[in-house]
């Protein structure tokens, strides 16, 4: 079935414990990236949707317990000179995820088919032809070896509308908004227009869509990370070595170290 952004409009309040689940929500995940480390694996996690959605609260929450050796996150914006002399998908091969990595992607690929067709950055013949390059670009991603987890951060114009006005009455938060972000609202047809094709095209098995209904900060916040703890936990295996020997001999060597009682 198509996806239907109408459907995730509720908002509704996040009836638990907001703090103690998001604590254990970020334990679970550091213990998911460990797994994600020694087991070699390699993942990205793209998010797009509407300014002002939400996207960076989500990254930073989630990000919160990880080790900063092993992810990255790529905030995309507008092409350089550069990279407008390459095919649009260059400058995306350029921050694919190494072994043991996970690359984060606030913004992707899909600008293609979403502010540049929209905004006529690209001819109509370029971001109809992005989806089938789009899609063969995912599945050599995930051919190879990548986890592939995308989520779509959905919010209502009246949400937006407020999210805007915050951004402008905090002094710390208003080098977040500018001109392009009214740009972009006056044509929110036409990128529901665009999303709509986007998923319809894009939403596949090995690489489904996500939609998180972020009109309520605290639910949405809950709800992708627990998404994407869901996805990564059926990707990565999650056992854990054994102590190397040789080390548990050193450190009973230096400090008297005896093996704990596993099941304490």
């Amino acid at each position: 079935m198509t996806i239907d952004l109408s459907d995730y409009e509720k908002g509704k309040k996040y009836k638990g414990d907001y703090d103690a689940d998001l604590a254990a929500l970020q334990e679970r995940l550091a213990k998911i990236q460990v797994a994600h480390i020694i087991h070699d694996h390699r993942s990205v996690i793209l998010f797009e949707g509407w300014d002002a959605a939400g996207k960076g609260g989500i990254i930073k929450r989630m990000t919160a317990d990880w080790d900063p050796r092993y992810y990255q996150v790529h905030p995309i914006s507008a092409p350089t000179e550069e990279e407008r002399d390459h095919h649009y998908l260059w400058r995306f091969w350029t921050k694919l995820p190494a072994s043991r990595n996970i690359a984060i992607f606030d913004r992707s690929w899909y600008g293609r088919v979403l502010v540049e067709r929209v905004e006529g950055f690209c001819s109509k013949a370029e971001w109809t032809r992005a989806y089938d390059e789009i899609n063969a670009f995912e599945r050599q991603q995930i051919d190879a070896g990548t986890h592939i987890i995308k989520l779509f951060v959905h919010i209502t114009q009246d949400t937006q509308d407020e999210q805007l006005a915050q951004r402008l009455d905090t002094p710390w938060k208003r080098w977040k908004t500018g001109a392009d972000d009214y740009r972009n609202r006056a044509r929110r047809a036409d990128y529901l227009d665009a999303m709509h094709d986007m998923f319809r095209a894009t939403d596949r098995k090995e690489a489904p869509w996500h939609i998180i209904d972020n009109n309520n900060r605290k639910a949405g916040r809950i709800a992708a990370l627990t998404y994407v703890a869901d996805r990564l936990e059926a990707l990565v295996p999650l056992d854990f070595p054994d102590a190397d020997p040789a080390v548990v001999k050193l450190a009973h060597d230096a400090f008297g170290y005896r093996p704990s009682d596993p099941k304490k």
